[in-house]
């Protein structure tokens, strides 16, 4: 999974994404200070693999991991050059969902960008640019489908698509909220790579104080989280600051620093559930001496396509799986014991992976 964050300048982006992936971003109080996009890569923590890893005596433990890319602040006009942002917006283009960092602190010591903190308008000011941006891509296209649409019924009828998403763009609307009931046409939409299509996670930045009660008494989260839900878009709480100072701690250590705080679990946790929901993503697991490892795919997926993120021969050759859910090999203490109580099972090609499954792949090539 690869995430995009955005956001103004000094809303708490390369702080957090510096929290997130220990990756050491720039980060300063004034504006365009990450000049190249970073990318850090973090593991997915899952509790289940180390119990797992123990059943099985494994040499070593993997679990899924997500890839965060942090870009320049954006300010307006980045997608026509201003603030060095445009040259960015292109490394967001392959990211599964975009993280929105939106800045709902009040901090004399902390510039703001616009001179102000206002949430909804910090939103709008990001997805304009972002609109923008994806019109450039539609100008382009329209062009090329343009020069054959007259000879051909189907270009014809991409063109026409074309022209009603960029009205709508020029709207001021966003790609995902393009109406169509029609499968094709949606799923041609999304073959576009267009920003505004991709699914958003927004960052509600707190102070301290805020965090404890999740953001429940500040009114600019309750913005964010009224504007998430008119966009079908998912949010979560975080201080930026306090991430960071948990990333430096280890990890009983960080436990201890999270209870102190009040909370349970931390921002990467937080991000990671939020992530995982929107995009309908789950986790199965493999088990073995050699290693446990987590494997991450969308809901719904059957067995053999699911056997295909281990290798495409797993796929090509799928036979059957054998499978038994996490809780019950637990509950039962072994892989045999389970075998014994019939909560092994032998799957075929049209079983659907479930989450906490732990699977044993048979295929022949």
């Amino acid at each position: 999974m690869k995430l995009g964050i955005v956001g103004l300048p000094n809303v708490g982006k390369s702080t957090l994404f510096n929290s997130l992936t220990k990756a050491g971003a720039e980060s300063a109080n004034y504006p365009f200070c990450t000049i190249d996009p970073n990318v850090g890569v973090v593991t997915v923590p899952d509790a289940r693999l180390g119990k797992l890893a123990a059943l099985y005596n494994s040499a070593k433990i993997l679990p899924a991991v997500i890839e965060f890319v942090d870009i320049a602040g954006l300010v307006k006009g980045a997608s026509k050059g201003e603030g060095l942002g445009n040259q960015f917006l292109s490394n967001i283009r392959e990211v599964d969902a975009i993280v929105h960092v939106v800045r709902c602190f009040e901090d004399p010591n902390v510039i703001h960008v616009d001179g102000s903190v206002d949430p909804l308008r910090d939103i709008e000011t990001i997805n304009l640019e972002l609109i923008f941006s994806d019109l450039e891509i539609l100008d382009r296209r329209m062009a090329k489908t343009g020069k054959g649409a007259n000879n051909d019924k189907a270009l014809a009828k991409e063109l026409e698509i074309l022209k009603e998403l960029k009205a709508h763009l020029e709207d001021g609307k966003l790609a995902s909220s393009f109406d169509t009931e029609d499968e094709d046409i949606r799923s041609f939409v999304a073959s576009l790579n267009l920003l505004t299509f991709k699914p958003v996670i927004f960052a509600s930045n707190v102070s301290e104080d805020d965090l404890a009660d999740d953001g429940a008494s500040n009114t600019y989260v309750a913005q964010v989280r009224q504007f998430a839900k008119e966009n079908n878009s998912e949010v979560f709480v975080i201080c930026a600051q306090i991430e960071q100072e948990i990333a430096e701690l280890e990890e009983d250590e960080k436990k201890m620093f999270l209870e102190d705080l009040g909370l349970t679990e931390s921002g990467l946790e937080k991000l990671i559930a939020a992530s995982y929901h929107l995009l309908g993503l789950i986790s199965y697991l493999t088990a073995g001496p050699m290693e446990t490892r987590a494997w991450t795919i969308k809901e719904g997926t059957k067995a053999p396509q699911a056997a295909g993120k281990i290798h495409t021969d797993f796929e090509r050759g799928f036979i059957r799986a054998e499978v038994v859910h996490y809780d019950d090999l637990m509950s039962c203490g072994s892989h045999n014991a389970a075998k014994e109580k019939g909560l092994v099972r032998l799957e075929g090609k049209e079983y659907v992976v479930k989450d906490g499954d732990v699977v044993l792949f048979r295929f022949n090539v």
